[in-house]
């Protein structure tokens, strides 16, 4: 049986003031979402991650950098029975996430938590997430190497998108500190630095299944969404691309299916 995941708890109450927030949908209106005006801010990425992690009713789900839920939601609210823990190390954002799991009538099986990826292993215990206790990671970590692009200078930004190599190592780890035997890892990637992130996985990772994302036909990959499956040692698949918009700019039947309708993506190591 899966391990339980209890439903909602915090004592946070620290979020930006009410001017500063706003309320989107995504998922065509399926989905709403309370977050800072400024900064980051939810975009396609989190909607392709959640595509790419095939959880099942009954799995425990955790989203590491969750932000204010975006991804951890959309999984919830797709598959019924699943259980979802949201890691955001911004107190702030976590509050957004704890009240967005409200907003989207999830709480009785979302949680968020206010923590670090890299905090210890007691840490990640402490909170209710022991190792071994999850199905499915699924995160969406900082790819920018601050030693080769340069960092934003906003502070909320700088710190959702730039990450040293090391940093993206211990995203990696506490993954796989968190899944049980086979379970699997759902990411999303910058596709020029996919070599490094499957150098990182290769140690406890296999049958890693690649997914390039296309802005359009005519143009190279901006992102890889990827799945890999703990302890595997099966062989890297390539799929065939997806496109998100056609010559005149719209966006592609297949885009709008998973990006509005909330189709899931065929990732085999999901």
């Amino acid at each position: 049986m899966p391990a339980e995941v209890a439903p909602i708890t915090t004592s946070m109450h620290i979020e930006p003031a009410a001017a500063d927030v706003s309320e989107d949908a995504v998922l065509g209106g399926a989905l709403r979402l309370r977050q800072p005006r400024r900064g980051h801010r939810v975009g396609h990425d989190a909607i392709l991650l959640a595509a790419g992690c095939l959880a099942r009713p009954g799995d425990t789900v955790v989203e590491l950098g969750a932000g204010v839920g975006a991804a951890g939601l959309a999984v919830a609210a797709r598959v019924l029975g699943t259980r979802v823990a949201l890691v955001e190390i911004d107190p702030g954002l976590a509050a957004l996430a704890a009240e967005n799991a409200n907003l989207n009538g999830l709480a009785d099986r979302v949680r968020s938590i206010a923590l670090d990826v890299r905090a210890q292993p007691r840490a990640f215990a402490a909170a209710g997430l022991k190792a071994q206790s999850a199905e499915h990671v699924l995160m969406n970590p900082p790819f920018n190497d601050p030693a080769r692009q340069q960092p934003s200078p906003e502070g909320d930004r700088r710190r959702a998108h730039a990450a040293s190599r090391g940093e993206l190592a211990a995203w990696i780890r506490a993954a796989e500190r968190l899944l049980r035997p086979r379970g699997t890892l759902s990411l999303i990637f910058r596709a020029d630095g996919f070599p490094d992130l499957l150098r990182l996985l290769e140690p406890g990772f296999g049958g890693v299944t690649v997914l390039p994302v296309y802005p359009s036909a005519d143009r190279p990959a901006v992102r890889v969404l990827a799945g890999a499956t703990k302890g595997s040692r099966g062989p890297l698949v390539l799929l065939p691309g997806l496109v998100l918009n056609d010559s005149s700019g719209h966006p592609t039947p297949e885009a709008e299916a998973v990006l509005r309708e909330g189709v899931a993506l065929p990732l085999a190591g999901s």
